[in-house]
């Protein structure tokens, strides 16, 4: 669809009680209060259930029926067919099959007379011989007004009341006001009240992929574990995670745009697996450079490295992997330029006649421009963050394992020293 996956209103109350004219004057009531508090961005609240609706009752003289031989189902059916029609065959066009249906023209159709005086055909069971007899003959018809359709939801009946939300407030914040409100407005004994819609639908969507978050996240962290071989490894890592989910927030509130709750939640799902790169190799490079480092000096473990040869190894890992983290960030924020702005170029209108037909914008930036910008948001900040963040807590966390190993002794022993407890 033309604004993504269907939805309900933005503002949509679901008023649910066992009487519907209780019901019909509760949400009347409910309207003029809300109304009454003008809150800001409502465009119109209005009910699905109207009243006063016109209504043709057939009461049946069953005594007349039966005279007649003529059966109930057989003047509904002729009632039914004379409005709404009736299938008698099929047209084959093609693969294509259109039902060929017989009613009455428009104009009989909405005369009643018409309707009532029509006679049914049928055969009589009695003798045998073809009978028709007037509807009028069997039936009587009263002028009503009834409602507009009556809902169900639990078996309780149920009254929707809902409204957009004008362009230049947003949704949410319309809807928490208006919860504060209702928490004010009596209900009475037996019917209940419960905000869905667009809301419901941004609750259950949220539940899903906060679950498919974490679930993304546990399974990078086994794979990291397995990897390195080690707890205190992937947890550094996991870090640059949570601080590109900062970085998406800051961005949004920044650029002063909407969170789109499903683009926006998978484009912070796909980040958990894209950030985490850069402290990837940063982490890996300190390892490789500390066990080369440890071999030049004819140590048995990096564990008997000087602290101070540890903290430069950190910042020389930090320099010289700079550039290729910077080139992965930039490479993968550009690629999702087009996507975010909506870059649109005919490469073949440009072939054939020089015409890019070149715009920027479109239907789909609506629906894949918050994902990218998330991506963006997210890889930008938790770029520039990882190069710091990420190798001093490796240098705390290293600081911390020596202290736990060795003591508060300085991290200068001999390999006679600590041979023991490296052993074990």
């Amino acid at each position: 669809m033309r604004n993504g996956p269907p939805a309900g209103k933005p503002i949509n109350l679901e008023v649910a009680g066992e009487n519907i004219d209780s019901l019909i004057i509760l949400s009347n009531r409910m309207m003029k209060y809300l109304n009454s508090k003008n809150v800001a961005g409502v465009e119109e609240l209005k009910s699905d259930i109207k009243i006063g609706k016109p209504e043709l009752l057939i009461t049946i003289d069953r005594e007349a029926a039966r005279r007649y031989e003529l059966s109930t189902y057989s003047i509904a059916s002729a009632i039914r067919t004379a409005v709404f029609g009736k299938e008698v065959s099929k047209f084959k066009d093609g693969e294509d099959d259109y039902p060929i249906m017989v009613r009455l023209d428009e104009q009989s159709r909405n005369n009643i007379d018409a309707l009532i005086n029509q006679k049914v055909t049928f055969r009589n069971p009695a003798n045998g011989k073809i009978v028709q007899v007037p509807i009028s003959a069997v039936a009587k018809f009263d002028y009503s007004s009834t409602y507009s359709s009556i809902k169900r939801k639990n078996s309780e009946r149920l009254v929707t009341i809902s409204s957009n939300v004008l362009s230049t407030h947003n949704a949410n914040d319309v809807v928490a006001q208006i919860k504060n409100e209702m928490a004010q407005f009596k209900m009475p004994t037996g019917y209940t009240y419960e905000f869905t819609g667009e809301q419901q639908q941004q609750a259950e969507d949220m539940g899903f992929l906060s679950g498919a978050f974490m679930i993304a996240v546990f399974l990078i962290f086994l794979i990291l574990v397995s990897q390195f071989n080690s707890l205190t490894m992937p947890f550094i890592i996991m870090m640059s995670v949570f601080l590109s989910v900062i970085g998406v927030f800051l961005g949004y509130s920044i650029a002063g745009s909407t969170i789109s709750v499903i683009f926006s939640g998978v484009g912070i799902i796909s980040l958990a697996g894209v950030v985490v790169n850069n402290a990837i190799v940063l982490l890996d490079f300190i390892k490789l450079e500390s066990s080369r480092r440890a071999e030049e000096l004819g140590l048995a473990h990096v564990d008997l490295l000087d602290r101070n040869e540890v903290r430069e190894i950190i910042i020389k890992s930090g320099g010289t992997r700079l550039r290729p983290v910077l080139l992965t960030a930039i490479t993968t924020v550009l690629g999702l330029i087009p996507l975010a702005i909506g870059l649109n170029i005919n490469f073949f209108s440009f072939i054939q006649r020089w015409d890019p037909e070149f715009f920027i914008g479109g239907d789909n930036t609506a629906i894949w421009g918050p994902m990218a910008w998330t991506v963006i948001y997210g890889l930008t900040f938790a770029t520039f963050l990882t190069l710091v963040i990420v190798p001093v807590m490796y240098w705390i966390v290293y600081r911390l394992q020596m202290r736990i190993k060795y003591g508060s002794r300085r991290y200068q022993l001999s390999f006679e020293d600590v041979k023991d407890k490296i052993y074990e």
